[in-house]
């Protein structure tokens, strides 16, 4: 669902279940602090390195940006910098070396001049070569090719977590050693190499050679294999050439925890198994490494994420506290004592335990493991699959303990799923033969332990030439509730019937003499309006293929599925094109537009306002989105001879007028400014057809600044008090400035 929208929100508290460990915001390294230093670099070889003087010998010269730090000993050292090239700073040189005013840098190496010119095209644009100060310097940590710059401080790695590194630079080098088994190998340029380290023992965990050749780039490393260690992230010179450079714009790392090297991490961490392994098992045992403050550990385990999340030691999950760092699970004499149970997830937390702390107890994250359950699992195709090829293979997970496989398969649900028996089959794989285009079949494998027979679900895919594509995607949330159905037509269709209602069962079984037949559709026309629908609400649907003229017709189509959010979209700006639906149609500014189709011209508004974005395929901005695709640019001039003192656009609702309907409460905007904008006031305006509009303005007068995603929610009631009838709302406006100001010049920016 898009969020760089407008929401009307359903007053409702909703509570989050199954989450992951918070491992808090991105760490985030941009080298925009003024005093750090680090990480831009030169690169030059000696000009005749002894080869019998393992100092220099294959070795490179290198220094971070700003000189401020000691490196080992390689040859020919250099120090040259600009720690703040776009802020007026003067860089820092070595002897011998020259620094032009106009950003150049020319070195003096064997006499030879190179210039060299910083970039200008960073991610920031602002700051490019402003760098940090790492901790760390001095020996490389893992290998003799490579000259060590900087190594970050430790991190613990929690779930999915990645790294990210930007970019940029040139040069003229030929080979880039290898880091180690670093699997991303292979580059033939000058390159600094990013290295994950274990903190435990120094070794190399992976790594990625970053490459310049004068282009921007962003190379990330997916750490969640080290989930629950302590690592931390090093950044290497890996150049072998006559001279280059290599600067690192940003390093990211997402769902990981910053550690001090002053105080220790209190709470347990490195679960074993890691969270979410699956064991097959019916016993596991737990283990972690303990806090460091802690002398004993309280544990928590339970089938049920909040049983554990919110038990205290008196609750029935509380297993008890013990000063060893491991626990028995599914063993006599521990918690369950019959074995764990096939198809179970378990969730466990260690609070660690110090009464000589005020901060006792550590709260511990929510791990978990999961049982394989005794059916079989994970259908491929996936259950549901459409535009399968007529010659699949079908492939699953065998059960836990499974022996034999029984394979039920066919054209109809009932006689799949009532079948008492299946084909034998000893693999994980079937061969159902040459299949019909565009029609739907179910298959279920039934799993036998050589004790049991445990039935499976029946799971079913639709061939190729079959309806497809529906939109919102099958299972979608947070569905706008003033949604329209669309779907791509079968091969064969030359018509479609559809069918739409609240209950799955009576969509699947539903006929045309049913009132959950909604309309009979032509071809090339694939879409259906099921009107203004309830919030927080699932729907279901389906498309049945016609052709009169096939022996096969109808085709009946897959159920699909949705639910709505709690929320009314006023405008998500997703629907707007280049096709006769300039957003600037919807949002009316400051330039207009001119005559189109029935509308006359437009001459604008006075203000200094401008939407949208020509040079997109969209007219909308792509890239500077929250959560979707599109997002509205909106540029504020309130300095704009012959305009208005303040920038305003406004939008008139068409579909959700009535802002009273299931307890709505607030409004909600998501805006996204930059530093350099102007700080003009940002505000919301709402009106009904007659009488003045009711202006809300944002408590901060430099929102427009602030350079990320942010959500602006505002109650009702605030206009709601200003004389507005809500339930009858004609237009919405969004500006910058004082509305109405025609005296007072301001400012300008632009802003998503």
């Amino acid at each position: 669902m898009c969020r760089e929208l407008i929401y009307l929100i359903f007053a409702l508290a909703v509570s989050l279940v199954g989450v992951a460990p918070a491992y808090g915001d991105d760490i985030i390294w941009d080298f925009e602090d003024g005093n750090d230093h680090g990480f831009a670099l030169w690169s030059v070889n000696p000009a005749t390195p002894a080869a019998d003087d393992p100092a220099t010998a294959g070795d490179e010269a290198l220094t971070g940006i700003g000189g401020s730090k000691g490196l080992p000993d390689a040859g020919v050292a250099w120090s040259i910098g600009w720690p703040d090239q776009f802020d007026g700073q003067k860089p820092a040189v070595s002897e011998g070396d020259k620094a032009k005013a106009d950003g150049t840098m020319e070195y003096n190496q064997s006499g030879k001049n190179h210039p060299f010119t910083f970039p200008v095209n960073s991610r920031d644009q602002e700051s490019y070569l402003n760098t940090y100060n790492l901790t760390g310097w001095g020996d490389d940590l893992h290998s003799e090719d490579n000259d060590q710059i900087a190594t970050s401080p430790f991190l613990l790695i929690g779930p999915d977590a990645q790294l990210t590194v930007w970019v940029h630079g040139g040069g003229n080098g030929t080979h880039a050693p290898e880091l180690d088994s670093n699997p991303n190998d292979g580059y033939t340029t000058n390159s600094a190499g990013v290295a994950v380290l274990s903190a435990a023992d120094g070794s190399l965990l992976d790594s990625v050679l970053t490459n310049g050749h004068g282009t921007l780039r962003a190379d990330t490393i997916d750490l969640s294999e080290f989930a629950g260690q302590i690592v931390c992230i090093e950044v290497v010179d890996a150049f072998q050439g006559a001279w280059g450079w290599i600067a690192v714009d940003e390093i990211r790392i997402t769902n990981a925890i910053e550690l001090s090297g002053a105080e220790p991490y209190p709470k347990a961490w490195g679960p074993g198994p890691a969270d979410g392994t699956m064991i097959e098992d019916t016993w596991a045992t737990l283990s972690w490494t303990a806090g460091g403050f802690a002398n004993s550990h309280d544990v928590y385990l339970g089938d049920n994420f909040e049983d554990v999340n919110d038990a205290t030691d008196e609750s029935e999950t509380f297993r008890g506290n013990q000063t060893l760092e491991f626990y028995v699970a599914g063993f006599p004499g521990y918690a369950y004592p019959e074995g764990l149970i096939p198809g179970t997830t378990y969730y466990w937390r260690i609070d660690e335990v110090n009464d000589a702390e005020p901060n006792s107890p550590w709260k511990g994250d929510i791990w978990s493991l999961l049982i394989p359950p005794k059916t079989a699992y994970s259908p491929n195709p996936a259950d549901g699959a459409e535009l399968v090829d007529l010659d699949v293979q079908l492939i699953w997970t065998a059960g836990f303990g499974t022996k034999v496989h029984y394979i039920v398969f066919g054209e109809d649900f009932d006689e799949v799923n009532d079948a008492v028996a299946g084909t034998p089959n000893g693999s994980t794989d079937y061969n159902p033969g040459h299949l019909t285009l565009a029609k739907t079949y179910y298959w279920r494998v039934d799993e036998f332990d050589g004790i049991e027979t445990y039935k499976g679900e029946v799971w079913s895919f639709t061939t190729l030439g079959a309806v497809s594509g529906p939109n919102p995607a099958d299972g979608a949330v947070d569905i706008k509730p003033s949604v329209v159905l669309s779907w791509d037509a079968a091969v064969l269709a030359a018509s479609h019937e559809v069918y739409f209602g609240t209950d799955a069962e009576v969509v699947k079984n539903a006929t045309k003499a049913s009132p959950e037949y909604k309309a009979a559709k032509t071809l090339d026309d694939e879409s259906y309006d099921p009107g203004q629908l309830a919030l927080e609400t699932a729907y279901y649907w389906r498309i049945d293929e016609i052709n009169n003229t096939n022996p096969d017709s109808p085709w009946k189509g897959n159920v699909w599925s949705f639910t709505t959010g709690d929320f009314f979209v006023v405008d998500n700006f997703e629907d707007y094109d280049i096709g006769n639906n300039e957003i600037w149609w919807a949002w009316k500014d400051g330039l207009g537009y001119i005559a189109h189709d029935n509308e006359p011209a437009y001459p604008g508004n006075g203000t200094g306002s401008a939407i949208g974005d020509e040079t997109t395929a969209s007219y909308t901005e792509e890239t500077i989105v929250h959560g979707s695709n599109h997002s509205m640019p909106f540029i504020y001039d309130n300095n704009k001879q012959g305009y208005a003192n303040y920038s305003e656009a406004e939008f008139t609702l068409t579909v959700q007028r009535d802002w009273t309907q299931e307890e709505i409460s607030v409004l909600s905007l998501w805006f996204y400014g930059n530093p350099s904008n102007a700080p003009e006031r940002m505000y919301i305006a709402i009106a009904n057809s007659t009488g003045t509009p009711a202006v809300v303005v944002h408590d901060d007068p430099a929102a427009a600044t602030i350079d990320d995603w942010t959500e602006w929610v505002i109650p009702l009631q605030a206009f709601a008090d200003q004389g507005i009838v809500l339930n009858n709302v004609d237009r919405i406006a969004i500006g910058f400035g004082t509305q109405g100001n025609m005296s007072t010049p301001g400012g300008s920016g632009k802003m998503f």
